[in-house]
């Protein structure tokens, strides 16, 4: 008896940007979950020793936050970068970014060494590493989307109705009969 078998992933320019994205994607994260670890475990008596524990906890914390607050920027920037130079070129700068940058912050000086300027370094640095994440999460995903194989184009594209419209509302028909239709008058 013959199974029907599921038709190949897609050309060989198809598998290398799925896997530089899903490699990229897991680097960068990965480095940023280090880093998250090492804000809760080590960095408030490294960088900010003058503090309380628990505010040099949450000052800690906070540049682990400049990193979230980066991430639009990155996106832009590279969103832009990646239109006009190609995404894989891209994908490489906010790789190089990252892994500099978390190279940087291993070898950055403490609050005894240099005094308020390892906060400060330690915050631009983790800016730099926002930008980069934000930069390579859109750039990966658009060029996931753009070398997706036809057959596959739906599950890996945008969702095909709207997230704010109400599940019981359908597209072929008028949802005015349902009492959870926010079009209904």
């Amino acid at each position: 008896m013959n199974t029907p078998q599921a038709p190949a992933f897609g050309t060989g320019q198809q598998k290398r940007a799925y896997v530089a994205s899903l490699v990229g994607t897991t680097i960068e994260w990965f480095d940023f979950f280090i880093y998250a670890t090492s804000a809760t475990l080590v960095f408030s008596s490294i960088f900010f020793p003058q503090l309380d524990s628990r505010v040099g906890l949450l000052a800690s914390f906070g540049t682990f936050g400049v990193a979230f607050l980066a991430r639009p920027v990155g996106g832009f920037v590279f969103g832009h970068l990646g239109d006009r130079i190609g995404r894989r070129a891209t994908l490489i700068a906010t790789l190089s970014i990252m892994g500099g940058s978390t190279g940087l912050i291993g070898l950055l000086p403490t609050w005894e060494q240099i005094g308020v300027w390892a906060p400060i370094l330690l915050t631009i640095l983790r800016f730099l590493q926002g930008v980069a994440i934000g930069g390579e999460w859109g750039g990966a995903v658009l060029m996931s989307v753009e070398h997706a194989p036809k057959n596959r184009i739906r599950s890996t594209g945008p969702p095909r109705r709207s997230p704010a419209r109400s599940p019981w509302c359908s597209p072929p028909r008028s949802c005015t009969s349902s009492p959870a239709c926010p079009t209904r008058t």
